[in-house]
């Protein structure tokens, strides 16, 4: 079941889920007014849990480090909620959209890619902190739209084993084999030029 909200009676409700036979686009998306934070994954919907404690400081602390250090750049540094689209094969309209997510942190350097419903096209810079309930969906599913959709750079951080696993996309066009990189060392952006992080600091309360 999910909760909707009617705009008639300005209530929510409860309703059966959305068939999951089907391939929604991001028109469908943008029109539901669930509770929950939804993604949609190559047409499928899938439900964001509620991240816990460490999650919420992980993605704390590098997003203030990245805003931080974006201030006066180009680039600009988001935190979710956020929805970022991702086309591939240049179909950018709403219904050939199929996969529309809200990673932990993003950085966007091309200002065309920003409007007033989120980003639409590939971040440069995409950060998913793990969770019990999505360790499959991060480390497989998303991957392979991140990599299909041309993200630059995507790093995987796991607060329980306190690393990171970095990909980054090669002239083919595919993630490189992941850079792990553990507590106390010096975690370095090649989509974000010289941003640099110790894995020690995003695990700080």
């Amino acid at each position: 079941m999910y909760t909707i909200y009617n705009e008639e009676d300005e209530k929510y409700h409860l309703v059966e889920e959305p068939d999951h036979s089907l391939t929604y686009t991001y028109a469908d998306y943008y029109k539901w007014k669930f509770e929950e934070r939804l993604e949609l994954l190559r047409g499928k919907i899938f439900k964001l849990a509620a991240p816990n404690l460490a999650h919420m400081q992980v993605a704390g602390n590098l997003f203030y480090n990245l805003h931080g250090y974006l201030k006066g750049k180009a680039c600009m540094a988001f935190i979710a909620p956020f929805d970022i689209r991702l086309p591939v094969k240049n179909r950018k309209r709403d219904d050939e959209i199929t996969t529309v997510v809200q990673p932990d942190v993003g950085v966007v350097c091309d200002p065309s890619k920003i409007d007033d419903r989120g980003i639409c096209g590939a971040p440069d810079l995409v950060v998913e902190v793990l969770s019990p309930g999505n360790f499959r969906k991060d480390i497989k599913d998303k991957y392979e739209v991140y990599e299909e959709a041309g993200v630059i750079e995507y790093w995987i951080v796991n607060p329980a084993k306190r690393n990171v696993m970095a990909f980054c996309l090669n002239p083919d066009r595919k993630f490189n084999a992941a850079k792990v990189y553990l507590d106390g060392d010096r975690l370095e952006s090649t989509s974000v030029s010289g941003f640099s992080i110790d894995v020690t600091d995003l695990f700080t309360q």
